[in-house]
């Protein structure tokens, strides 16, 4: 294994095993109701100068995105609106 491929498997292996400081979610509203999907998760720099966000889904019909700190129970973080 060369040093890079080294190197990129343990910054790997650190993000996965870090929690990630936000969650991503999906949140669309229709009416006067807001439907949220968690749609993935972002992660601090060593520098604190910046974040990696990891998406799982990309919408594609509007909406927004919405980061926000994981609560200790996700659906309630999920029922909160902004």
């Amino acid at each position: 294994m060369t040093t890079r491929n080294r190197n990129n498997s343990r910054k790997r292996q650190t993000r996965e095993t870090q929690p990630p400081a936000l969650i991503a979610y999906h949140v669309v509203e229709r009416g006067e109701k807001k439907f949220w999907t968690r749609i993935g998760a972002a992660w601090d720099h060593e520098d604190a100068k910046g974040l990696t966000v990891q998406l799982d889904l990309v919408p594609a019909n509007g909406g927004r995105i919405v980061l926000r700190e994981p609560a200790g129970d996700e659906d309630t973080a999920a029922a909160q609106t902004q």
